[in-house]
């Protein structure tokens, strides 16, 4: 081989020996630093909210679309769009199922429409306060977010909204005070308006944006709705009159599908989980002290409260108690809410 030969054999060799070390050295440093060598594609999670933005549950949603960005190093973006403009709780569920959007906050109504037990938590009068509702989700969420998630469904997080209560044109202390005035009811929400019509009330399908023109029109008399929802709408001129006593609790769920969070990398599905159920307590606090705050401002307009005794609320939960026979198994989920029942007895015995 003469001279010329040995050198060009030797500086392919040695450009051969450089890109190895090259290549070597790469993986070093990937091994340290993965995202070196691999660039993270950006998950981006559009999620669906009837709330507007002004209220805790806007506020909230904000919050965690900044920490989930914290959380995930950028690589995880949740786009929020408030103010229900992506549609009522039904079409926001087809949306979410043709994966047009990824995750959505839906109310009892929009959960039921998921699997219909989740209802008997609405069952009227039976989940009375604060401290029965933290017992019962703590017991039986497990159960329920097995039920969401078998459908297609990742819940990522609960949040208390408040309670439902009676607003009404007339005073109302008793059932039969409410049984003689016509009381609105949501189209969607066939299970309640079926549950309120078996105990003999005067049923009237209105939605959320005919209520006020139906009230002042005569068409109905009073609603179950949340107080900040009655303020919000300034029903509260026509229905004088809010009754003391909880009706049921108003819940709400953060919901994704498994499409979008099977594309979460694992290494971040922890915090972010941990940070949304961080927030949806905080959503909780929010609602009550906003719950209490409008009610008060209520007041100084003019609505009266019509407080309720206690023999008086006894006389309300016997009126439920004799229709729930027919209502378990055809309104309500008769496993669901005989677990519920004990975890109740247990907690209203102490125990």
């Amino acid at each position: 081989m003469n001279t010329e030969n040995r050198m060009q054999k030797a500086a392919a060799s040695k450009r051969t020996c450089c890109l190895i070390g090259g290549i070597v050295l790469l993986l070093l440093l990937g091994m340290g630093n993965p995202r070196a060598l691999f660039a993270q594609r950006k998950v981006t999670i559009k999620l669906a909210s009837m709330a507007p933005e002004t209220t805790p549950w806007g506020a909230a949603l904000n919050r965690m679309s900044q920490e989930w960005a914290a959380v995930s190093n950028g690589d995880v973006e949740l786009r929020v769009y408030h103010n229900g403009v992506a549609g009522g709780e039904a079409d926001v569920l087809r949306k979410l199922k043709l994966n047009q959007i990824q995750g959505a906050v839906f109310t009892s109504a929009g959960l039921n429409l998921i699997t219909p037990e989740i209802m008997t938590l609405s069952a009227p009068f039976f989940i009375r306060n604060d401290g029965e509702l933290a017992r019962v989700l703590r017991d039986i969420k497990p159960d329920l977010e097995g039920k969401i998630n078998e459908k297609g469904f990742f819940t990522l997080a609960w949040a208390k909204s408040g309670w439902v209560k009676i607003f009404s044109r007339r005073e109302v202390f008793v059932p039969q005070d409410l049984k003689r005035q016509k009381l609105a009811t949501n189209p969607e929400m066939a299970e309640m308006t079926q549950a309120f019509k078996i105990m003999g009330y005067q049923m009237v399908p209105v939605t959320i944006n005919d209520i006020l023109v139906s009230l002042n029109s005569g068409m109905i008399d009073a609603v179950y709705q949340s107080p900040v929802l009655v303020a919000g709408m300034q029903l509260f001129g026509v229905t004088k009159n809010m009754a003391s006593i909880n009706i049921a609790p108003f819940m709400g769920g953060i919901i994704l599908n498994q499409r979008a969070w099977s594309r979460v990398p694992e290494a971040y599905k922890p915090g972010l989980v941990e940070a949304s159920r961080r927030i949806a307590e905080d959503i909780g606090d929010s609602i009550t002290q906003l719950e209490a705050n409008v009610i008060k401002t209520m007041t100084s307009y003019g609505l009266k409260i019509n407080q309720i005794s206690p023999e008086q609320e006894q006389v309300w939960y016997a009126d439920v108690a004799g229709a729930m026979p027919v209502l378990l198994g055809a309104t309500f989920d008769r496993d669901l809410y005989q677990k519920i029942n004990g975890i109740l007895q247990q907690y209203r015995s102490g125990r």
